[in-house]
């Protein structure tokens, strides 16, 4: 099986069939959970069964139906985090890159000390102070990741920004906006691809941190940090419950790094005039 022109592994076939699945089922999840989100339809942690095929929580409330619900929640404020975080981050990146100057040393100096203060502890503070609402948890977390992106970004850009292509589109006269989009992003978009889906997982791992912590996604929405922190006791008397949305997000985690794997993989390989070379 190929994608892209590029023969899939079998490891990248399976993450590509559990991303899917992920996706399918967060764009979808009203239309397939079997019951409403926050309604309670039987006991305290019931056994699976023919209706409720993961048992219920700690109130009586459907696991497979809030887990879609969760996973959906905490899938989709990690894309927002994560895209907001590489807008941030490339694009203070490739300017400081390519102006240079002040303003690089403004930037850098900037994220040296965002980097020297623990993203935990800063994000501690800043959701204890304003809440945890999800716009405040998207910028705070975006904000602290684009650090990371800003460092890749920048250092590509120091690499590219010599090139003779982009030292001709300078002499043309062609502006910042023009150097940056048309010449540089281009060039540096395989990389950036695949630190997109590395920062998506560690996003998606972050958020489901607070969350099992009490400072990520609040009440009454479901996520599957939460969900693992508010049916933990019921591993005290045998029960599942916390194992289904811990499972989860390792699964989603391992699948989305399988496929970057093969994405990095495939960029490596030579192409076809190099490889008979």
């Amino acid at each position: 099986m190929k994608l892209f022109g590029h023969k899939l592994t079998i490891s990248a076939a399976f993450g590509f069939t559990v991303v899917g699945l992920f996706i399918f089922i967060a764009l979808f999840t009203p239309w397939l959970a079997p019951f409403s989100e926050s309604d309670s339809v039987g006991g305290t942690w019931d056994e699976p069964s023919m209706t409720m095929w993961f048992g219920a929580d700690q109130i009586g409330r459907d696991m497979l139906t809030r887990m879609m619900y969760g996973s959906r929640m905490t899938i989709g404020v990690a894309l927002a985090i994560t895209s907001l975080s590489f807008l941030i981050g490339i694009l203070t990146g490739l300017v400081s890159a390519v102006v240079g100057g002040w303003v690089d040393i403004f930037f850098t100096r900037l994220v040296d000390v965002m980097l020297s203060i623990p993203g935990l502890i800063f994000a501690l503070i800043i959701l204890g102070v304003f809440g945890s609402s999800i716009p405040v948890l998207i910028l705070t977390i975006a904000v602290l990741d684009s650090t990371r992106v800003f460092r890749l970004a920048r250092a590509l850009g120091m690499n590219l920004t010599v090139m003779e292509y982009v030292e001709a589109a300078r002499l043309r006269g062609e502006g910042l906006w023009w150097v940056i989009t048309r010449e540089i992003l281009p060039n540096a978009w395989a990389p950036l691809v695949s630190e997109f889906g590395l920062r998506f997982c560690f996003n998606f791992l972050f958020i489901a941190g607070l969350s099992f912590l009490g400072l990520g996604i609040q009440p009454p929405y479901a996520d599957l940090g939460g969900m693992v922190r508010e049916n933990a006791s019921a591993i005290n008397f045998g029960m599942m419950a916390p194992i289904y949305p811990a499972t989860a997000i390792a699964l989603l985690t391992v699948s989305v790094n399988l496929v970057v794997d093969w994405m990095l993989s495939i960029d490596a390989r030579p192409s076809g005039a190099q490889a008979e070379l």
